[in-house]
């Protein structure tokens, strides 16, 4: 079949290994054998189908190295190889992947350096997530100014996060029209481009929404060194991840620039000093952890931090106030001055509330008197009036008798 463009068996039984015969399928544009049982190795032949965009070979028991000759797929836009056995180092013929948009390699046990060449200037996602890269993270990434999902987590990566972050041009930009038309592009492409993206605490898969997400994870390596504070210039970031490293430093108070933020894990850390209180201003953010590291002082339970329990903070002995159970030594003291100034006010409420009620007693009795006294005129119509009052009730009249003699008098 030399001019079948498109080969998509994903999702089937498929067991055995892939057929060096697939050459012969010159024009495959797009081949995707994910989700199947295939198992050996790789073969070299793939790279004879020279109009190849998109491959994917994810969640089989795909064993061996990457062919070096996947180099001459120059018009490759995504590779998925995910969940696989796949082993070895990054072939440097990658390097000839000029318009690779799209690289995971997640979940198999690749080692040695995470090069990534100059050449990835369109990549816009990769990950190398769980496998064992070591080294330094490379430099080479700041050349990667489309990108916008950066997962190299749980692997061997030390040394300090040295990253010119401000490089990121794609994690720059706050939500624009730029991103939801690309979105609409991808819903326009003959495949599908999904992924796992860990996020707000678990992996959450999407698909053909890829362009939409801003989120880098370095989590469970060992890198060191300070926060880095160029960070909080990607202002479209929406999820960061940093946890189970040996960062330390302080969070900058300018992290409230990251108003796209909805998810944030720095725990197991070594960070310290105060959290900030900008970080209540952060209102899109859902997720935080911010637990065993040294954080001290008082917890700004304000505005969007009033969202999250205890177990965002626990595991930093110098915190206290809410969330925790812990007080800060200001709130004792200014909780029993409360206590003070509530019972003098209790008092004075109390002494007020009998002092009106006298006053009114006194007005209510007083007053007619002294006008009935004063007013001669009134004091008869008033006596007139009850006179009468009296007259239409028969079973007072002899109750009312003793009282108009004693005023005929």
């Amino acid at each position: 079949m030399p001019d079948l463009w498109s080969l998509s068996l994903s999702g089937n039984q498929l067991t055995g290994s892939i057929p060096h015969s697939i050459r012969f399928m010159s024009s495959l544009q797009i081949i995707d054998l994910s989700r199947n049982s295939l198992v050996a190795s790789i073969p070299s032949s793939i790279s004879n189908c020279s109009y190849l965009t998109f491959l994917s070979l994810e969640e089989n028991n795909l064993s061996g190295t990457i062919p070096k000759s996947f180099g001459q797929l120059h018009w490759l836009q995504s590779i998925h190889l995910s969940n696989n056995h796949l082993s070895g180092e990054l072939p440097l013929s990658f390097q000839n992947l000029s318009n690779l948009e799209i690289l995971d390699l997640s979940d198999n046990k690749f080692s040695g350096h995470a090069w990534i060449g100059a050449a990835f200037g369109n990549l816009r996602i990769l990950s190398l997530r769980s496998n064992s890269f070591s080294g330094e993270l490379p430099s080479e990434l700041s050349n990667l100014s489309s990108l916008h999902i950066l997962d190299l987590a749980k692997n061997n990566l030390s040394g300090s996060i040295s990253i010119s972050f401000h490089a990121f041009k794609a994690m720059t930009q706050r939500r624009n029209m730029s991103r939801y038309l690309y979105r609409v592009f991808e819903m326009r492409r003959p495949h599908e481009d999904s992924m796992l993206v860990n996020t707000k605490g678990q992996d959450l898969e999407y698909i053909n929404a890829l362009s939409l997400i801003i989120s880098i994870d370095l989590s469970s390596n060992n890198l060191s060194g300070d926060f880095p504070k160029e960070i909080t210039n990607l202002f479209g970031l929406m999820s960061l991840n940093l946890s189970k490293n040996h960062i330390h430093g302080s969070i900058p108070n300018n992290i409230s620039r990251l108003h796209e933020l909805s998810s944030l894990d720095l725990s197991s850390n070594n960070l310290h000093g105060e959290i900030p209180s900008s970080m209540s201003s952060l209102t899109f953010l859902s997720y935080l952890n911010l637990s065993n590291n040294n954080f001290s002082g008082k917890i700004p339970f304000m505005g969007q931090m009033t969202t999250f329990s205890e177990y965002a903070f626990t595991g930093n002995p110098g915190l206290c106030g809410a969330p925790l159970i812990t007080k800060c030594r200001d709130d004792d003291s200014s909780e029993g001055k409360t206590i003070v100034d509530d019972e003098r006010n209790d008092e004075f409420i109390e002494q007020w509330f009998y002092l009106s009620i006298g006053l009114g007693f006194a007005v209510g009795i007083l007053v007619p008197f002294f006008v009935l006294v004063l007013k001669k005129s009134w004091c008869e119509a008033y006596f007139s009036f009850v006179d009468k009052i009296i007259e239409k009730m028969p079973w007072l009249r002899i109750r009312a008798a003793g009282g108009r003699k004693y005023r005929r008098r």
